[in-house]
C-alpha cells in the first residue's frame, strides 16, 4: 500500500501542471472575495486619486480619517498605491540609515568630524579663493574693454567657467561627462532634464551657455542681473504674464545670433528628483532650431543634490553640497534633433523627452511640473 501512494505521488509531481499552458486570462480567483487592490486596478484615475488620499491621510488627524474612511481601507489603497505620482516627482528620498549599529557609529561619527571640521573649511576656503581670483579679473575686464565687446565676452566667457569650476571643487565634484563638448554655432538650442541650479553650474564649467531661468531672489538675484548677464542668459518671472511674450521674442533673437553664447533650456520648468521627468515646454521645441539634448545623472552613493526649493533656500542646499563627501554624476551630450516633417513641437518635445529618460534612466510622468506651485483652477478641478 505504502508502494502505491509514493507511485501516486511521483505521478503527480510528473504530472504538468496545466496552469502553466493556460493564458492567464482564463484564470479566476475564487468569487466572493472581491480585494480594494482588485477593484482599484480597474481604472488608473482611481489608482491616482486613491494615492492622493493616502497623501491627505499622513496629514490628518485619526479622527478625521475615521469620518472619511476606515484606517483598514485605507492601509488597503496604501499597498496598492503608496503615493500620487505627481508628488513623487518632488520629494527627497533619503537613504536608508546603515550607521546604526555598534561597529559602524564609531566610523559615521569619525566621518562626520572629518567632513565638518576637515573637508567644509577647505572648501570653503577654495570658494574663497576662486571669489577672488574671479573678481579680480572679471571687474577690470568687465569695465576696461568696453569698447572691445568681442575681446571682452571671450574673457567674461572665460572667467565664468573659472568661477564654475571652483563650485564644483568646492563640492569634491566628480563630474563625467561624454560626448563631443557643445560648439557655437547659430540655430541651435541645448535642453537638459533639471534637478538643481548646480545643473547649470555643471554645465557651465564646460561651456559658457546662455541660460533660460526663473529669476531668484537675494545674492542668487544679484549674481543673474550683474555676472550672468554677461553671457547672455534670459531671466523670467512666473507670476509675470507679459514676461512669457518678452522671454520668447528673446529666445528667438538669440538663437539666430551667430556669436551668442549657446542657449540652455530646461524645459521641464522646475526641479525633479532625478528620478522622474515631467512634462516638457514646447518653447524650446517650436523656435525652428536643431535642438541637442543633454541627459543629467545623479549618483546619490554621497548626497542627494535634488533642491526641493520650496523647503530649502538655495544656500542651504550649496551647504549640504559642501558638507557632503562628493557629488557624483554623469553628463550625456546626445545627438542633435531636428523637427520631422508633419510633427508638431509638443510631439518633437516628447521624443527629445525619450530620449533624455531613457539615457538618464529616468521614468517619465504626464504632468505639468508647473503646479508644483499653482493649483487647478476649481472649474478645472471639478472638470
Amino acid at each position: 500500500m505504502s508502494k502505491l501512494n509514493s507511485s501516486s505521488s511521483e505521478l503527480e509531481l510528473d504530472r504538468p501542471n496545466i496552469e502553466d499552458y493556460l493564458p492567464t486570462d482564463s484564470l479566476h480567483e475564487p468569487s466572493g472575495k472581491l480585494r480594494l487592490r482588485d477593484l482599484l486596478d480597474v481604472s488608473p484615475t482611481l489608482t491616482e486619486a486613491a494615492g492622493a488620499i493616502v497623501d491627505v491621510r499622513k496629514d490628518l488627524p485619526v479622527d478625521v480619517i475615521g469620518g472619511m474612511f476606515s484606517i483598514t481601507v485605507l492601509n488597503e489603497i496604501s499597498f496598492v498605491h503608496g503615493q500620487d505620482s505627481f508628488t513623487r516627482c518632488f520629494k527627497s528620498n533619503p537613504p536608508e540609515p546603515w550607521n546604526w549599529n555598534v561597529y559602524l557609529f564609531p566610523l559615521w561619527c569619525l566621518g562626520v568630524v572629518v567632513r565638518y571640521g576637515i573637508l567644509f573649511p577647505v572648501r570653503i576656503l577654495i570658494l574663497t579663493l576662486g571669489w577672488l581670483i574671479f573678481l579680480s579679473s572679471y571687474i577690470p575686464v568687465h569695465l576696461l574693454l568696453k569698447g572691445h565687446d568681442k575681446l571682452r565676452k571671450r574673457l567674461e566667457r572665460c572667467l565664468v567657467e573659472l568661477i564654475c569650476s571652483f563650485f564644483v571643487a568646492s563640492w569634491t565634484g566628480v563630474v563625467k561627462y561624454h560626448g563631443p563638448r557643445p560648439s557655437m554655432r547659430p540655430k541651435q538650442v541645448f535642453v537638459a532634464n533639471h534637478t538643481s541650479m548646480i545643473d547649470f553650474i555643471i554645465l557651465e564649467q564646460m561651456t559658457a551657455f546662455a541660460v533660460i531661468m526663473q529669476k531668484h531672489p537675494g545674492w542668487v538675484g544679484l549674481l543673474q542681473s550683474t555676472i550672468l548677464e554677461s553671457v547672455g542668459c534670459i531671466w523670467f518671472n512666473r507670476s509675470e504674464a507679459k514676461d512669457r511674450e518678452i522671454v520668447a521674442r528673446k529666445l528667438r533673437e538669440h538663437v539666430e545670433g551667430a556669436d551668442n553664447n549657446p542657449l540652455l533650456i530646461f524645459p521641464e520648468g522646475t526641479c525633479v528628483n532625478n528620478h522622474y521627468t515631467v512634462m516638457f515646454k514646447k518653447g524650446a521645441f517650436e523656435l525652428g532650431s536643431t535642438v541637442c539634448p543633454i541627459a543629467i545623472k545623479y549618483n546619490k552613493i554621497f548626497v542627494d543634490a535634488f533642491w526641493n526649493s520650496r523647503k530649502q533656500s538655495f544656500t542651504m542646499h550649496l551647504l549640504q553640497l559642501m558638507t557632503s563627501w562628493a557629488v557624483v554624476c554623469d553628463v550625456w551630450y546626445l545627438e542633435p534633433q531636428n523637427l520631422k516633417p508633419g510633427e508638431t513641437p509638443i510631439e518633437f518635445a516628447e521624443r527629445v523627452r525619450d530620449i533624455i529618460s531613457v539615457r538618464a534612466g529616468l521614468r517619465k510622468v504626464p504632468w505639468d511640473g508647473y503646479l508644483k506651485y499653482s493649483r487647478p483652477s476649481p472649474k478645472h478641478r471639478e472638470r
